[in-house]
């Protein structure tokens, strides 16, 4: 079947004056497809021409004959002043206050973005995740669930590919499934079919205004739903619970607790997961489903069961329960998640880069607690302004020796010893620059060293029996691109000994 929204924007599109600001993962693809359609664009980003990211794409682009007008540098947003515009498809990461924007606007230019237009053209049933922790995870079982269901699969969002140029391919059969951000849900004004929000606590503050702004935004992924729309929601997390107060679709909740999930009255048409007495069970319209024991899932904690609880609401009534219980059994993990990497000396090291927020590593120290685990905790990333409470009793639990690395390495440091409570522990800071990027040729060296020192260090402080684990309480972005590429890094490291 045709594609009418799809061929009606296309045809629409076709010679207008596009701007695409950020010439990131995401907009490059969506650069080529507005070539194809025949989009005068305009690329816009603060990087400078000589800068060899810049100078890749430009390689890229003239080698498949990608027509583009460059605005590179300071003042790389002048043309949006200067020039007027159909469409501008902004960064995830650039406000929409932004006065080059607003002029855009006020030209009559429609402000949008790459994941918003996919969301708005798409044909197949689009799941989307969102959430403070919990989000790769809770996507990744999604899209496994419908994959071992029979389902033809598109995995995008923060994890996956982009997918605006692949939305010719889709059909209504298919399924897409998206990991979506506050960056990318703040002014968004589309919702995807089937939502979930796993938690909210306090996350990304150094971009968001304040914390009702950073809550608010993770609402539009279901806001705009309609009847037929579905959303599910942490009965536990009190934020979340009291969004059932804007959804216009169907509601499910998900708790470790039944008592968690009925907190807004016993409302037959609001369905239910949880677990009792060791298993999980469904349960709507007064009727029970027993689905799996809590010990079928094979990656451990606590944490992993309520996304496993999440993942069956959304999935529930596209799949069987024996597509369910297949994937807990098989599902191993995600890549930098509690990620293991090898054993030396009897000592076993782990990846968790995954960890950018404080209740990330708390979610992961309690996991290996559960695990019976000991050993070397290596943290340190850029800091969120979030609330650090917790962290140093759930790192003491586990790690009685600790590195310190990157820029909340104060912050770490802090709270630890605030939490201590007489415990005695071993801690090492590590000096680090702001200044060194392992993406430039300059500093990379320094990064990498300062890496393999932290190692090092971890090694000469680990016993046979214990495990060194990267946990790094905070972002990538004070040395990395992201945190793919500081967990990839710490691996190759740790392979290397």
């Amino acid at each position: 079947m045709n594609n009418i929204k799809l061929i009606r924007f296309k045809d629409y599109a076709k010679g207008k004056r596009v701007a695409v600001i950020g010439i990131g993962i995401s907009n490059r693809p969506l650069i080529k497809w507005l070539n194809a359609i025949g989009m005068d664009i305009v690329a816009c980003d603060k990087l400078s021409e000589d800068d060899p990211a810049i100078t890749a794409v430009k390689e890229e682009f003239n080698s498949e004959n990608i027509k583009v007008r460059w605005s590179l540098g300071e003042g790389y947003l002048d043309p949006l002043k200067n020039e007027k515009f159909s469409f501008v498809f902004k960064t995830p990461k650039m406000r929409v206050e932004t006065p080059e924007l607003q002029e855009a606007v006020r030209k009559g230019a429609v402000l949008t973005s790459e994941m918003e237009l996919f969301i708005d053209l798409c044909p197949a049933t689009v799941f989307g995740i969102t959430g403070s922790d919990g989000k790769t995870t809770t996507t990744t079982l999604v899209s496994e669930i419908l994959k071992h269901a029979g389902y033809k699969v598109w995995l995008g969002g923060n994890i996956g590919t982009p997918l605006l140029d692949k939305v010719d391919e889709m059909t209504e059969e298919d399924m897409v499934v998206l990991e979506l951000s506050s960056f990318q849900l703040l002014n968004m004004k589309q919702s995807v079919d089937v939502a979930i929000v796993t938690n909210v606590t306090p996350n990304h503050l150094d971009f968001h205004k304040d914390y009702d702004e950073y809550i608010s935004s993770k609402t539009n992924i279901f806001k705009y739903q309609s009847a037929s729309g579905k959303v599910v929601l942490n009965g536990k997390c009190d934020i979340t619970f009291d969004m059932r107060k804007i959804a216009g679709g169907r509601i499910s909740y998900f708790a470790l607790n039944r008592e968690d999930t009925i907190r807004a009255g016993e409302d037959a048409l609001n369905h239910r997961i949880y677990t009792k007495d060791g298993r999980i069970f469904y349960e709507n319209d007064g009727k029970i489903t027993d689905i799996m024991a809590e010990d079928d899932i094979f990656i451990p904690g606590k944490h992993n069961v309520e996304n496993f609880l999440a993942a069956i609401g959304a999935v529930h009534g596209f799949v069987s329960t024996e597509d369910i219980v297949a994937v807990a059994k098989e599902f191993t993990g995600v890549a930098h998640r509690i990620e293991f990497i090898r054993e030396l000396d009897g000592v076993k090291f782990y990846n968790s880069s995954i960890d950018t927020s404080p209740n990330r590593t708390i979610n992961t120290m309690n996991a290996l607690e559960g695990r019976g685990m000991h050993g070397v905790l290596i943290a340190g990333g850029a800091d969120k302004k979030c609330n650090y409470e917790g962290l140093g009793d759930a790192i003491l639990k586990v790690c009685d020796r600790i590195i310190l690395y990157g820029s909340n390495a104060d912050l770490v440091e802090d709270i630890i010893a605030k939490e201590a409570n007489g415990r005695e522990y071993n801690l090492i800071k590590l000096p680090s620059k702001d200044g060194d990027v392992y993406e430039f040729e300059s500093t990379r060296q320094a990064v990498v060293d300062s890496y393999i020192n932290a190692i090092n260090k971890a090694r000469e402080l680990a016993r046979p029996g214990d495990i060194i684990i990267m946990s790094n309480v905070g972002t990538s972005y004070d040395h990395f691109r992201h945190f793919e590429h500081r967990g990839d890094m710490f691996k190759k490291l740790v392979n290397e000994l």
